[in-house]
C-alpha cells in the first residue's frame, strides 16, 4: 500500500536541494533518489542496501506518490519515489562508505550525516526550509548583532551560573543546620537535651501552681514563657537563651514554695 503524503517540501541543504514530506502516518520522510543525487550515490545500490537491513527497512517507503519540481532534475509531474524516514537517515547516511563517493564530496557526507536529519525534521516542525550557515563565523564578525548576540549569551551565563550558586548555598545550608542541630550550636535553637528541660521545669511550675489555684496551670505557664521570650513553642527557644529561660522558671518555682526537684 502506498504512502499517502499529507505535505510536502523543498529543503536547501548547503546548496542541494531534497524532497522532505509528511505522511498520514504523522512521519516525515525524505527522498532517497535526492539524497544519493545530493552525494553522488548509485540509487538502486543504496536501495538494496537499504532492503538488506532491517531497521532501514522497516523505515523505507517505496511508494510515495510526489511532484517533484522541474528544477530538481527529475522531470515535472506526480511521480512515485522511495522514501526514508528522517530519524533513520543518519544511520542511513552512516553506512555510507567513504571510498564509495567521490574526494570532493566527502566533506558534503559528513555534513549530511551530522545535520540532515535535524534540517528535514526542522523544516515541518519550525517552518525551516534551509540549512543555518556557519554560525561562528557570523559571531566572529564585529557587528552589532554579533556583540548583542553575544553579550545576551554571556547574560544568560551569568544568570545560570546563579542559579547554580543559589542552589548549592541552599544545600549546604541545610547541611549546616542539620549538623548545628547535632551539635547543639549556641547560635539557634535548643538541642532535644535542652528543651526537655525546659519542659520538665514548666510542668515543676504548672504542678506547684496548680496547687495553689486549684486549676490545670500548664497551658498559663506555657504561655508565659512563650511571652516572655517572643516564642510560639518552647523547641523554638534560641539555645543562647536557654540558661536565661531556665533561671526563669527556677525563680517562679521557688516563689512557690521552693527549688525545682532536678
Amino acid at each position: 500500500m502506498s504512502l499517502v503524503v499529507i505535505e510536502q517540501r523543498e529543503v536547501e541543504f548547503y546548496g542541494d536541494e531534497l524532497i522532505a514530506v509528511r505522511a498520514s502516518d504523522g512521519h516525515i520522510y525524505v527522498s532517497v533518489r535526492h539524497l544519493c543525487d545530493a552525494l553522488g550515490l548509485d540509487r538502486t545500490a543504496q536501495v538494496r542496501r537499504i532492503r538488506r537491513q532491517e531497521i532501514l527497512n522497516d523505515a523505507y517507503q517505496g511508494g510515495a506518490i510526489l511532484t517533484p519540481p522541474s528544477r530538481a532534475g527529475v522531470g515535472g509531474g506526480r511521480q512515485q519515489l522511495g522514501l526514508i524516514r528522517v530519524d533513520v537517515v543518519p544511520l542511513f547516511l552512516t553506512g555510507v562508505s567513504i571510498n564509495s563517493v567521490r574526494e570532493e564530496i566527502r566533506p558534503k557526507l559528513a555534513r549530511f550525516q551530522r545535520e540532515a536529519a535535524k534540517v528535514l525534521w526542522a523544516a515541518f516542525q519550525q517552518g525551516q526550509l534551509t540549512a543555518d550557515v556557519d554560525f561562528d563565523a557570523l559571531l566572529v564578525q564585529d557587528t552589532p548583532e554579533a556583540q548583542a548576540y553575544k553579550m545576551a549569551q554571556a547574560v544568560l551565563q551569568l544568570a545560570r551560573n546563579q542559579l547554580l550558586m543559589r542552589a548549592q548555598l541552599a544545600d549546604h545550608e541545610q547541611r549546616l543546620e542539620a549538623i548545628e542541630s547535632q551539635l547543639g550550636d549556641t547560635g539557634r535553637n535548643v538541642t532535644p537535651d535542652q528543651a526537655s528541660q525546659i519542659s520538665q521545669a514548666v510542668k515543676a511550675v504548672a504542678l506547684a501552681l496548680g496547687k495553689k489555684t486549684g486549676r490545670n496551670e500548664f497551658g498559663a505557664v506555657y504561655g508565659e514563657l512563650y511571652r516572655k521570650f517572643g516564642i510560639t513553642g518552647y523547641k523554638m527557644l534560641p539555645a543562647r537563651r536557654f540558661d536565661e529561660a531556665m533561671k526563669f522558671l527556677t525563680d517562679w518555682h521557688e516563689t512557690l514554695g521552693g527549688p525545682l526537684p532536678f
